[in-house]
C-alpha cells in the first residue's frame, strides 16, 4: 500500500440521533477503517434539551441514558468494521456561555480530542431537516482547521 498524503489517527463525527447522523457514522467508519483510525461520536445536544438540562426540567442522567441507545448502534457499525468507537456527549446550546453553538462544540472537541479529521452531517435537500447538527454543518465547514467531510 502506498503512503498516504495525509495522516488519519481520529476521526471525529458529530451527531444528533438523526437519519444523516447514522450515514455520517457510516462514512467516519469507512474513512477510518481506509487510515487505520478511531472514530470518536460527539453526540451534539439540541437547544431545547441543552435549555431544559438546564433548568432542571429534564434530568441529565435521562438523556445520558437516550443518547446510549444511537450509540449503541453506532458502535454496532464500527465493531463490524473492526474500528474502536469513542463516544461523548457535548451541549450545543447553553444559557450560560453567549457564544455557545453546535459549530463551536464540534470544533472544540476536535480539538480536545487531536482530531485529524471530521465527517460532518448536513441538512437533507429536501425531507426534514436534522436536529441539531444542520445549524453546524456550515460554520465547521468555515473553521475547522482539520479536512472536513460533509456528508
Amino acid at each position: 500500500m502506498t503512503e498516504s498524503p495525509v495522516e488519519v489517527n481520529t476521526v471525529l463525527v458529530p451527531v444528533d440521533g438523526s437519519d444523516e447522523s447514522v450515514r455520517a457514522i457510516e462514512y467516519a467508519v469507512d474513512v477510518a477503517e481506509r487510515y487505520e483510525a478511531d472514530v470518536h461520536a460527539l453526540y451534539v445536544l439540541g437547544e431545547g434539551m441543552s435549555r431544559a438540562i438546564e433548568t432542571g426540567t429534564v434530568d441529565e442522567d435521562d438523556v445520558i441514558d437516550e443518547t446510549e441507545s444511537f450509540i449503541e448502534s453506532a458502535r454496532a457499525v464500527a465493531d463490524d468494521a473492526g474500528v474502536v468507537l469513542r463516544n461523548s456527549i457535548a451541549y450545543g446550546f447553553s444559557t450560560r456561555r453567549k457564544l455557545q453553538h453546535p459549530g463551536s462544540a464540534v470544533l472544540d472537541c476536535a480539538d480536545e480530542i487531536d482530531a485529524d479529521f471530521l465527517v460532518i452531517p448536513r441538512e437533507p435537500l429536501s425531507g426534514e431537516p436534522g436536529e441539531v447538527l444542520e445549524k453546524a454543518a456550515e460554520y465547521v465547514l468555515l473553521y475547522a482547521s482539520q479536512p472536513v467531510l460533509s456528508v
